[in-house]
């Protein structure tokens, strides 16, 4: 129940640097001293010298598309967490706790990285939408949306019809992607980010980055999940994989 303090930090952080850069993309303003700062601690002023207007523009309207939906994940997340979840009384460890925490501004840090300095000159720059912007978008609001369904399902588990929570103990859960794998909900979130990386063109190595490490985190849990369905429910589907339908 605690990663809802992670979801909480991730709209407060990740809604102040979408502000930063919407004010930047669409009244002309330059982002905060700081922040133009640790860019340049980076070395984004000599990376991006090079970059051509129009590439350059895609970069700024990218990396705000990527932000926004970022920042959408981390409120639907928020919400689910108060309202549709229903927890165990498991416990985080406090090292994973702090890790959560930090990841979650880091994140939303990294994406402010890929747009260029050399275009924050206090000009208004204008929408450049591309086909991956939409590709992107789509693929997006589609794996959002089986993610709410499996965690919905997951919480009506421990709910009586009438939306009472009756017990707190784990049962087989059926339907939606739940027919495929154990942890639909984990193999949801990793597309989410692939999309994200759709959405900033394909190319962006950084973001890549952080769907690996996305990948290797759910597929982990992914795992310790399914054994522990197999290990407690003898009747387990034995079709099911554990993260990707049909392949692992």
């Amino acid at each position: 129940r605690w990663f809802t303090h992670f979801y909480v930090v991730s709209v407060l952080w990740n809604g102040f640097l979408l502000i930063c850069l919407f004010r930047v993309e669409f009244l002309g303003e330059s982002l905060p001293s700081w922040i133009q700062d640790v860019h340049h601690a980076l070395g984004r002023d000599s990376q991006s010298k090079d970059t051509g207007k129009y590439s350059r523009y895609y970069h700024h309207f990218s990396a705000l598309l990527v932000l926004l939906l970022l920042w959408l994940h981390s409120c639907r997340r928020l919400a689910e967490c108060l309202w549709t979840s229903v927890f165990s009384s498991g416990v985080i460890h406090i090292v994973q706790y702090c890790f959560g925490l930090g990841y979650y501004i880091a994140v939303g840090s990294t994406v402010l990285c890929q747009v260029p300095t050399n275009v924050r000159n206090g000009k208004k720059l204008s929408v450049q939408i591309c086909w991956y912007h939409i590709i992107g978008v789509m693929m997006y609001i589609w794996a959002s949306l089986h993610q709410h369904r499996c965690l919905a399902i997951l919480a009506n588990l421990r709910k009586s019809r009438s939306g009472k929570v009756v017990s707190l103990s784990h049962s087989v859960p059926f339907g939606d992607w739940f027919e495929s794998v154990s942890c639909p909900h984990y193999f949801a979130e990793l597309l989410i980010y692939v999309s994200m990386a759709i959405t900033l063109g394909m190319q962006n190595v950084t973001w890549w980055c952080v769907v690996m490490y996305v990948l290797f985190n759910q597929a982990l849990a992914a795992v310790l999940c399914h054994e522990f369905y197999q290990k407690n429910f003898s009747s387990y589907p034995k079709h099911r994989k554990a993260f990707i339908p049909l392949v692992f």
